[in-house]
């Protein structure tokens, strides 16, 4: 009698192309497949920030310069250093420079507060603190006290433009002037900044601690200084510590490893049909996982040019679609609905991309649709973690993610060739296909835990295998489907209520542009479901309208009770609704 087949078989082989089946070898680290890089095309741009362009040469000379200098500062290998910056140039060569230091680089948002920045770098230790010049002496400086920071690095976020002008508030650029003062290789002026009033060098008062030392990045990365001896790491060794976003409690710094970094680089290369050299639009921040992998890492891997626009503004995206001309992006679907949304946005803008791509957050099937309609093109789901440096399963290239005919959900793609994915029950036990239970994953881009808490370690990682934590089931085909988050959960009256399910309905409302479901204490039923939205420009519609609309669509004890309207939803920089935030709301 045959078995029936089971997970291990790993039915969704057969949905890969030859390339994602083919074996890979990458280099130890993203820092060695950037050198490869320089070696093979030096005068091709490695960055692009508006008008101003960094060739692979420059890119590696000005890194070695910002890596001599924290050598010289103490920074040794294994030694941590954090970056908190938008999408510049500045955290490229903040990234690449730590990891030419030997350093471990802790990538931090920009947009956390004092106590955030407290916690994580007392938490990880880091010796050094790479960040926006005008945040240093706002609150950073306060901050750093009490820690491990010995050096400061801040960074002015006009530097490395030809005009020392505004075009990173987004409003009011002019495309069509920036693309007549871009150039290939464009030479940047140097911008003196060591009397800079915004920079003193921290002295501490009599009898004080000693504060960090201070100095700008670019004009240290300026002075020429030689980078110290190749590191030479492992696939092993741990190239960042990505603290978790914190949606649901504090924070957890997991440990990516160059290999895991590297590998799925190359595998971003491989899979998806974009030429050597081409344009990576930097969309997602950089500071998240998937910005730094799917973005700078793959980008790195492939001596392509990585073009950045400080942070997300939909006006200053589109402008910059348009001088760029990216072959590949990834984000949020939050950040595809501000696109769309735009009134300046047409299916121009997106005609020179490749693969497009969508991660991080929960993609409505019907905001795929739109956007094809719209725009022509079509948003490839995705699906990954923090500990699985990014991505574990994607949709391939060839092929369209199905939508589940029951709940209306549509699948993040599948596995690829080298990752196991099983489905599992509340005692570890595997489901059978078609069955809810918690996503496990093991493969090469698994950390093998978290900075410092061995306990949190063995509960997700046992045996290697990451519980996710997320809730979802996979078909016999082998398409991965994510239902929700197990603590997002609503108790009903005893049913089970997965916010997705109501938020993919209410996406299919014309009105309806942002959309989160929470549960709320109640009486009677002990939690009812309640709706928080957003609407397009334009659009009006009453609470209990949409209320009506989802009880046509789905069971009497899933539709949400209460419907809130606000202006925007609460989120993460990187795109994620804050469901948390919408909970303490009421």
């Amino acid at each position: 009698m045959t078995a029936s087949p089971g997970y291990a078989d790993r039915p969704w082989l057969g949905r890969l192309t030859a390339a994602q089946l083919a074996p890979v070898t990458p280099p130890p680290s993203v820092l060695d497949a950037f050198r490869a890089a320089v070696a093979r095309a030096p005068r091709h741009p490695a960055v692009a920030y508006f008008d101003g362009r960094l060739s692979y040469a420059e890119t590696d000379a000005l890194s070695d310069a910002v890596a001599g200098h924290l050598a010289a500062r103490g920074v040794r290998r294994g030694d941590r250093v954090a970056v908190m910056l938008q999408n510049t140039p500045h955290f490229v060569l903040a990234v690449l420079a730590a990891w030419k230091a030997g350093a471990i680089v802790v990538p931090l948002n920009p947009m956390y507060k004092s106590r955030e920045v407290r916690h994580i770098l007392r938490d990880s230790g880091a010796a050094a603190l790479v960040c926006d010049a005008r945040a240093w002496p706002a609150y950073l400086r306060e901050a750093v006290r009490d820690s491990a920071v010995h050096t400061a690095l801040t960074a002015h976020d006009t530097d490395f433009q030809t005009r020392d002008d505004v075009r990173v508030l987004g409003p009011g650029r002019d495309p069509q002037a920036a693309a007549a003062t871009a150039g290939p290789t464009a030479t940047l002026p140097a911008i003196p900044r060591q009397n800079h009033p915004d920079l003193p060098v921290h002295h501490a008062a009599a009898g004080a601690a000693p504060g960090p030392g201070v100095a700008d990045l670019t004009t240290v990365a300026r002075q020429g200084r030689p980078a110290p001896p190749h590191p030479g790491f492992a696939a092993a060794d741990t190239a960042l510590i990505s603290y978790t976003s914190g949606t649901s409690g504090t924070p957890k710094g997991a440990m990516n490893p160059h290999g895991a970094l590297s590998y799925n680089a190359v595998r971003q290369v491989t899979g998806h049909p974009v030429p050597e050299g081409a344009v990576y639009f930097a969309l997602a921040p950089l500071f998240h996982i998937t910005g730094i992998v799917c973005e700078l890492a793959a980008c790195f891997a492939n001596a392509g040019t990585l073009a950045l626009a400080h942070r997300f503004d939909a006006g200053a995206v589109l402008d910059a679609f348009l001088e760029h001309r990216p072959a590949y992006t990834v984000g949020p679907a939050t950040a595809f609905m501000a696109l769309a949304a735009h009134p300046a946005a047409t299916p121009d803008h997106f005609a020179s991309f490749r693969v497009i791509s969508s991660g991080g957050a929960p993609l409505p099937p019907a905001l795929v649709e739109r956007l094809r309609a719209d725009f022509g093109f079509y948003l490839r789901n995705g699906y990954g973690l923090t500990e699985c440096t990014a991505p574990c399963a994607s949709v391939p290239p060839h092929l369209e993610a199905p939508v589940d005919p029951v709940s209306g959900t549509l699948s993040v793609g599948v596995p690829g060739a080298d990752t196991l994915v099983r489905i599992l029950d509340e005692h570890g036990a595997e489901v059978p296909f078609g069955e809810s239970g918690e996503i496990a994953v093991r493969g090469p881009q698994v950390v093998p835990g978290y900075w410092g808490l061995p306990d949190d370690t063995a509960k997700a990682f046992p045996d290697g295998e990451l519980r996710t934590g997320d809730v979802g089931f996979m078909d016999r085909d082998g398409w991965l489907y994510v239902v929700d988050r197990k603590k997002d959960m609503i108790n009903a009256s005893g049913f089970k209520v997965w916010p997705r399910e109501v938020e993919d309905v209410l996406y299919t409302h014309p009105a309806v542009r942002e959309a989160a479901v929470v549960g709320v204490p109640d009486p009677y039923r002990g939690e009812s479901v309640k709706a928080y939205v957003s609407l397009r420009p334009g659009a009006s519609v009453e609470p209990g309208e949409l209320s009506a609309y989802c009880a046509e669509r789905i069971a009497a004890y899933k539709y949400p009770r209460q419907v809130e309207v606000l202006p925007v939803l609460p989120k993460t920089t990187s795109g994620k609704i804050l469901r948390r935030e919408l909970r303490e709301r009421g």
